[in-house]
């Protein structure tokens, strides 16, 4: 039974973009595999064994859910952090699966020590400190607290990270903020040093802190968006490449999204396509019908605006993106038929449609239409 469309992961990206990120980080640096999301809408079944064959043996999630079902995927000795979302009734199995995690206030901490005092078993802990980001994290007050609850409850906690987030690391506009961030990121870690708390990790980069300012990268970095082959932003593209002789990216999409034409057929010139009245014929036309819609992840938005390849030759779709199918203009293709490849993210002869042209014509960012790819879409890895 064939899906209407299918998403392909390719290995050599992977393996040539994490290779990359091991050349610019150096190897004194962990770096976790930020797979939250089901992997940025790569899949998180495809892509986590692809980068663990890359030597990935961390990876990072938001919630317990996600690390339940990467608990299925990964290799025996591969280590899971929860960044965000754990619930009370989830931390005992945290630290029973020796799971690292986040605490970010002082009733999970409170609840952490609870835990060991029915198990006996320590939790692996990432005290996440405040620093200006004004999201998670504890403030100076509440890190006194912490520090106090920790030093009387040795047994109970393993202090595998101190760590912050950086509040946009990806624009110029930011930098004053990040570097104050980073300022007092190494205060609180010469505190903690102080108090005879020293963590196994420091981090505070995501991806574009990692590659912009490196004196952010410390112990680890989270890899999120650069390890699928997109940068964080046009300006953390620009400001790498400056710096260099060679201004080719050197990052590859892991990412394909193709389908296939479900029907051709003709439109007579006056005649409306699809919904409503939004295009109207101004010559006779033949159109595709692609078995994908909005339900798919393909946004409404690229109603009349959107292009995909078929043929080798970007054709643009016209008309309303239904909840299961668009249309595309085919007038200027005397071959195609029914069952022709079509490229919706990827290449296709010497063309290639990107996800930053989606997020161009849809005004989404490229973190945001990769994530909304339903998890129902097939991934296929392919060489």
């Amino acid at each position: 039974m064939a899906d209407t469309s299918v998403i392909e992961i390719s290995k050599k990206a992977v393996e040539g973009n994490i290779g990359f990120l091991r050349e610019q980080l150096g190897g004194d640096v962990m770096i976790t595999s930020v797979v939250k999301s089901n992997a940025y809408g790569h899949g998180m079944d495809a892509y986590v064994p692809l980068a663990e064959k890359a030597g990935i043996d961390h990876f990072s999630v938001f919630s317990a859910c996600e690390a339940r079902r990467l608990m299925k995927i990964k290799s025996p000795g591969t280590r899971i952090m929860i960044m965000g979302w754990l619930d009370d009734k989830d931390i005992e199995w945290a630290i029973m699966n020796e799971i690292e995690f986040f605490v970010f206030d002082i009733l999970r901490l409170e609840k952490v020590i609870s835990v060991y005092g029915d198990t006996g078993v320590p939790a692996l802990v990432h005290i996440e400190t405040e620093t200006g980001m004004n999201r998670t994290g504890m403030n100076r007050q509440e890190l006194r607290r912490a520090v106090d609850i920790i030093l009387k409850n040795r047994r109970s906690v393993v202090l595998k990270g101190l760590c912050s987030h950086l509040a946009g690391a990806e624009s110029i506009a930011n930098h004053v903020r990040i570097q104050r961030q980073i300022s007092r990121f190494l205060r609180l870690c010469k505190w903690f040093g102080e108090k005879g708390l020293v963590p196994e990790f420091r981090h505070v980069a995501s991806s574009a802190g990692a590659l912009t300012y490196p004196g952010a990268r410390f112990d680890m970095v989270r890899m999120g968006i650069l390890q699928y082959g997109y940068w964080p932003s046009a300006e953390t593209f620009i400001q790498y490449i400056g710096r260099r002789k060679e201004k080719s990216d050197p990052l590859t999409r892991v990412i394909s999204w193709k389908s296939r034409v479900m029907t051709i057929k003709k439109v007579k010139r006056g005649e409306f396509v699809s919904y409503g009245t939004i295009f109207l014929a101004q010559e006779d036309k033949k159109i595709a019908v692609i078995p994908v819609g909005y339900s798919h992840g393909y946004n409404r938005s690229l109603s009349n605006q959107g292009r995909v390849l078929i043929n080798g030759q970007r054709v643009g779709v016209i008309g309303l993106v239904n909840m299961n199918m668009l249309i595309a203009d085919v007038t200027q293709l005397p071959d195609v038929k029914t069952g022709d490849e079509v490229v919706l993210i990827g290449s296709q002869g010497e063309l290639t449609i990107s996800v930053a042209s989606f997020s161009e014509f849809s005004n989404q960012l490229n973190y945001e239409l990769l994530t909304r790819l339903p998890e129902a879409i097939p991934r296929q890895v392919v060489s």
